[in-house]
Formats: C-alpha cells, sequence, structure tokens
C-alpha cells in the first residue's frame, strides 16, 4: 500500500550551485524538494528544473512573513510566475499577500499544472480555532490547490487544535498542510501526514533548519522508519 507520508525538504542556500548539491544529495529519500529563492543571492527557478527530477516547489517568502526577501513586490512576484509558466509541481505564495500578487497568480496559473499553495504562518502563538478555519475557508476561496496554516504552539492544546484542523479540510475536500513550529509541535511534524495533513517539512540537517523546531530530513526518516511507515 502506497504510504500517506509527503516530506518535502526544505533548501535554503545562498548560491544556486550550493543549493543544486544538496538538493540532489537528498533527492532520494523525499517526495517534494522546496527551493528557498529569498535565501538565493541570484533567485533562479530554471536551474533547479532543468537538473532535478524531484517535484519542486518554489517559495520566495518575505521579511513580514519570516522569510528573507525585502525587495519590491512585483520582483518578488515576477520570479514565482516564471516557475508557474514553466510548470514547476509547486508554488507558495503567502494568504497575506498583496491583492494583486493573487491576481497575477491566478491570471498565470490558467496556462499551467502548478498547483499553488497559500500559506499563514504564525510566529508568535496559535489562535482560535475560528481563526483557524477562517484563514483556511478564505485559502480556500482564493483559488488555493492546497492551504498551509503553520502556527507556534507552547502547550499540547495548541498543538492539538491545529491537527484537528484536518477534520474541517476532509469536510471541505481541501488538501491542507497543517502543523506547529517551536519545541511542543515538533511532534506534529510527525503526525500531521497520519491524520491526513498533505505533506509535511524537514530540513536538510540539524544546523540548517528553515523554520523553528524543522527535524532533519535524517532524523524524520528515522521516526518514519520506526513506526513502520
Amino acid at each position: 500500500m502506497k504510504s500517506s507520508i509527503r516530506i518535502c525538504a526544505s533548501i535554503g542556500r545562498e548560491s544556486i550551485d550550493d543549493a543544486l548539491a544538496v538538493a540532489d544529495s537528498i533527492a532520494s529519500q523525499v517526495d517534494v524538494l522546496e527551493i528557498r529563492l529569498d535565501y538565493l543571492k541570484v533567485p533562479a527557478v530554471l536551474p533547479f528544473l532543468d537538473t532535478l527530477k524531484t517535484p519542486l516547489l518554489f517559495t520566495n517568502r518575505p521579511s513580514w512573513e519570516g522569510g528573507e526577501f525585502t525587495g519590491e513586490e512585483d520582483r518578488r512576484i515576477d520570479i514565482l510566475l516564471e516557475a508557474v509558466a514553466e510548470n514547476s509541481g509547486y508554488v507558495d505564495l503567502e494568504l497575506l499577500a498583496p491583492d494583486e500578487s493573487h491576481r497575477r497568480m491566478r491570471l498565470a496559473r490558467k496556462e499551467s499544472s502548478t498547483k499553488l499553495i497559500l500559506s499563514w504562518h504564525n510566529f508568535k502563538d496559535t489562535p482560535s480555532r475560528e481563526e483557524l478555519v477562517g484563514r483556511m475557508a478564505l485559502m480556500q476561496d482564493k483559488g488555493a490547490d492546497i492551504g498551509k496554516i503553520i502556527t507556534t504552539a507552547r502547550t499540547h492544546q495548541e498543538v492539538t487544535r491545529v491537527l484537528c484542523l484536518q477534520e474541517v479540510a476532509e469536510q471541505l475536500h481541501f488538501p491542507l498542510i497543517a502543523f506547529c513550529m517551536g519545541r511542543a509541535g515538533v511532534v506534529s511534524r510527525v503526525a500531521t501526514c497520519g491524520l491526513g495533513g498533505y505533506m509535511t517539512y524537514c530540513g536538510v540537517n540539524e544546523e540548517e533548519a528553515t523554520a523553528p523546531g524543522q527535524l532533519s530530513v535524517r532524523a524524520l526518516r528515522e521516526i518514519y522508519s520506526l513506526m513502520g511507515a
């Protein structure tokens, strides 16, 4: 039986050559490779699409949502639209991005097979269930193929609140990525796919986490192996 676990490794390197090298080194261990364009000194999508066979997710995270990009919004979106034009596996766009960015993305995707992940990250806390469900509904309304809700958890109750979003997502027939950052949230990164989550994320190694509490690909694979997954 095919495993329901989909693992995405997030790659944040400054040079394209370094990013390609590390991507190639772990490609066989993951299902998706996230290329963090906001980490690259000279962002580009074609070197990755031309070289790597693993499905690619391109993210150009702005500083206002925890990323490294600090330039103009049009320029940030331009390179994501290039990935869409080249039919990359996925692109990630923030739920709170300007309306014009969403409009441009909608137009570009009319001629593309690229799946759109609309994401929302909260680096401070975990809001109420009502707010989280509202965010998910908005993602679906804005045309996301997949939603992504990531919060910061300090208690097991907050972790449970986020993981339980999968029940609502199933009712809405809406693929959802949902887990928690921080020490308390580590368990949610492991558990989410078994509870219906579309995908979980990991880092290249212990030193290169791109989010708080992110496990390395080696550690995540070892845990799933022990679980028989």
